[in-house]
């Protein structure tokens, strides 16, 4: 007769690694090699592991991004003008400087981009771009994901983040010299203050509106910002236990570290349910695999040797 603690046994193993195959194992938003853009300064090597250079073959450096998963970078639809035409684009992770030798880097061509249905330009939201790699990326120190909010999650303001990328370090003044990764610490703005500051001083020409689908993040008085260059890459914050949330895609503003004008990016967590449903393994926080899992597995085999034992 067939033993029901061997059924038992089978069960709790099978469960186990079950739990394991479906989750995402690579931690997100935890740079491996470090505990812890106008205005800024250099940052570590590794420091922002999911970076990302986008260029095209005729113009270089066109735009930032951010790792979600193996296959997947997030980014601003509008660095993507002709989302169909994905030949120009190469896809560089794990660089730190733009124009110096980056020993563990590695680069892809794109599949294709996915654009929110209804996009037209920045300034009328639903800037994000999902592009699929043609070649996934192996994880290494320097090649991390960062975690995403899930829809819920909201950024309380004051909150200090930080933006990343090989933008313009003045507005009209190009990254220099070996064009390392540049870092700046920007508190978010709540989306009334944010659209005092950009009615104040204001003229038709430049009427800003703040939609739900953005969020800001700057100093009123100005001099610390993203700018032309930083398109399309991470606005990361802090959530405890060293792990980073990526809140925001650079968009648009008006000029760069100008007073009343603080930087405005794309809410990533407007676009949860277009991420989750296009990028399944992209780790949203509040559904991002823990290590229950694997505590499962273990609470499994000592059960079943408990069994065996009897």
């Amino acid at each position: 007769m067939f033993n029901p603690r061997i059924k038992v046994l089978i069960t709790l193993l099978a469960t186990g690694l079950w739990l394991i195959q479906t989750c995402e194992a690579q931690a997100c938003g935890r740079p491996p090699l470090v505990n812890r853009i106008v205005g800024g300064n250099e940052a570590q090597d590794g420091a922002w592991p999911w970076q990302v250079d986008i260029q095209t073959e005729t113009n270089g450096h066109v735009c930032g991004g951010s790792i979600i998963s193996t296959g997947w970078v997030l980014s601003a639809a509008h660095c993507f003008p002709y989302p169909a035409d994905v030949s120009p684009y190469r896809l560089y992770m794990g660089r730190y400087q733009l124009n110096g030798y980056n020993q563990f880097e590695m680069m892809s061509r794109v599949k294709r981009v996915v654009i929110p249905e209804g996009y037209s330009n920045p300034q009328e939201g639903r800037d994000i771009a999902l592009v699929q790699l043609s070649t996934p990326v192996t994880w290494s120190d320097r090649i991390q994901p960062v975690c995403l909010p899930s829809a819920d999650l909201d950024f309380s303001s004051g909150t200090l983040c930080y933006v990343t990328g090989w933008g313009n370090i003045q507005e009209g003044v190009a990254l220099s010299g070996i064009g390392t990764l540049r870092q700046v610490g920007v508190p978010i703005i709540d989306q009334a203050s944010c659209s005092l500051m950009y009615q104040s001083q204001s003229s038709n020409s430049d009427t800003v509106v703040i939609l739900p689908d953005m969020i800001c993040a700057g100093y009123k008085w100005g001099g610390r910002d993203s700018c032309q260059g930083d398109s399309g890459g991470p606005l990361v914050c802090p959530v405890g236990n060293g792990t980073w949330i990526q809140a925001g895609v650079v968009s648009f503003g008006l000029g760069c570290a100008q007073r009343n004008r603080p930087g405005i990016y794309s809410r990533v967590s407007s676009f949860a349910g277009l991420i989750s449903s296009t990028v399944p393994r992209a780790q949203l926080m509040g559904q991002a695999c823990s290590s229950e899992p694997q505590g499962f597995l273990v609470l499994g085999l000592g059960l079943a040797s408990a069994l065996l034992t009897k």
